[in-house]
């Protein structure tokens, strides 16, 4: 069973060059094969995103601009991560809630996901959450 331990930040390479940085994602830099690519931008002041589980997709969150706070549930514990370099991102596996908050002004989060959109994926309820983590217990 998964829990917030599980999630971690990871360093994105990063080329710095006297006209900017390059960060760049191939190869086995991340533990899943992607195959979704989203971004979250215009968030107004005060919203929020996330406020679900993945059965089976794993992600991978990036404040490519800007900043957010990422709140990590598994049912037991709960943990924040504060993002914002664009050359790391935070690992979160299967299994784990997540809600996003406190965005800054012209952030801009990347998600990259091990699966396609499938809405059955999804556990959108936070007490179904607890109950599905339960039962796996």
């Amino acid at each position: 069973m998964t829990t917030i331990h599980d999630a971690k930040i990871l360093d994105i390479t990063k080329v710095h060059d006297t006209r900017g940085n390059l960060s760049v994602v191939e190869g086995n830099a991340i533990p899943f094969e992607m195959k979704r690519v989203y971004y979250l931008y215009d968030i107004p002041s005060g919203g929020r995103r996330g406020g679900h589980s993945h059965i089976n997709c794993q992600e991978l969150l990036v404040a490519l601009s800007g900043s957010f706070d990422v709140i990590l549930n598994d049912g037991s514990e709960q943990k924040t991560v504060t993002l914002n370099k664009p050359n790391q991102g935070l690992l979160i596996p299967n299994g784990i809630w997540r809600e996003l908050e406190n965005f800054s002004s012209g952030s801009v989060c990347l998600v990259l996901a091990s699966e396609v959109f499938i809405e059955e994926d999804y556990i959108r309820n936070f007490e179904e959450f607890r109950l599905s983590k339960n039962r796996i217990s």
